[in-house]
């Protein structure tokens, strides 16, 4: 079970667990039972959002499991979610949130994030698409949709609100007009993209960072069959050797030893108490440096569709699609 000294402290003073649990792609009938055994086995830090359609059945496990005579009390929980695409506009964002928080059967929010920095056309179809197969997108600008966010904050709906998928301008964008600033950046990282400058960039103004995707999500849909697998890193075998750990053990420590939260998903018993076992060893500097120099900026999440029968970025044709700047 963690120790108390792990965790991140917000620029908010919350204290945020280094190691949570992520629920995407977390199937309806799994989800609940993933979510109790997790905070039974001392998770403490869940992570959430609307466009994963599984937050209703989180809730269940919330009710179950959490409250004042409960196993699990409610401040002792760190449980974040995330502003769908659909809903940038500034009068849709207030009640997405309290959606989120009836779903999850909850009163307020830890952490909420706009989940990307592109919007979709409103309504309560997440992924709206043209008869070609492509976006149709909103260009509401996500300025404007960071001050509703900074009204949850006002309501007490959240405790700090944050960014995901955002690039290094992007994130200096809102901070440039911000009178809540955004107190967390979540991205896909791992040590073959190891986001060295942009977390060095979050660091210096005060953000912290949360890997999503650190064991590099070979169970996502659009897979291609030449691409590096993480866990199979020659590297990272080795050092898992030497430690008597997993190769997902080994890179989870990298992560949170470099003092970034890390979500990795599962559903499975024995996994998930794996992944808990990381704060009982530590990696060396060498070991370190040699696991951030496997770095080749490779992106496994980029979310795909098919037009006119080829694969293409979802969201490239969005003019604030975030992954055109180096970090």
């Amino acid at each position: 079970m963690p120790s108390e000294c792990n965790y991140v402290l917000l620029h908010t003073g919350q204290k945020m667990p280094l190691l949570g649990l992520g629920t995407w792609k977390s199937a309806p009938g799994q989800v609940k039972e993933a979510v109790k055994y997790a905070l039974g086995a001392g998770y403490r830090h869940i992570d959430c959002a609307t466009a994963y359609s599984n937050e209703a059945e989180i809730g269940e496990a919330f009710q179950e499991a959490v409250g004042p005579d409960k196993p699990v009390k409610r401040e002792e929980l760190f449980v974040t979610s995330k502003l769908w695409n659909t809903k940038h506009h500034p009068e849709d964002v207030e009640p997405s949130l309290r959606k989120s928080l009836e779903d999850l059967k909850l009163d307020y929010l830890d952490l909420y994030l706009v989940h990307w920095p592109h919007a979709f056309e409103r309504g309560d179809n997440l992924f709206p698409k043209n008869p070609d197969g492509r976006m149709r997108f909103d260009y509401t600008d996500y300025k404007e949709t960071w001050k509703a966010m900074e009204k949850l904050v006002e309501k007490g709906l959240v405790k700090a609100v944050g960014l995901s998928n955002f690039n290094s301008r992007q994130i200096d964008g809102v901070l440039g007009m911000a009178a809540v600033k955004p107190a967390v950046l979540q991205v896909e990282c791992h040590p073959y993209l190891a986001q060295t400058e942009l977390i060095a960039h979050c660091h210096k103004r005060g953000l912290v960072v949360t890997p999503y995707s650190p064991l590099g999500s070979p169970d996502r849909m659009w897979k291609h069959p030449d691409e590096p697998v993480l866990l199979e890193e020659p590297g990272i075998k080795q050092l898992a050797e030497k430690y008597g750990k997993s190769p997902a053990q080994i890179i989870l420590r990298w992560q949170v030893q470099r003092k970034v939260v890390t979500v990795p998903k599962s559903v499975t018993p024995a996994r998930l108490q794996q992944n808990l076992q990381v704060f009982d060893f530590s990696l060396t500097e060498e070991e370190m440096s040699s696991i951030r120099s496997l770095n080749k900026n490779w992106r496994y999440i980029v979310p795909m569709i098919t037009v006119d029968g080829k694969l293409v970025a979802r969201d490239a044709g969005h003019p604030l699609y975030p992954f055109n700047e180096p970090y």
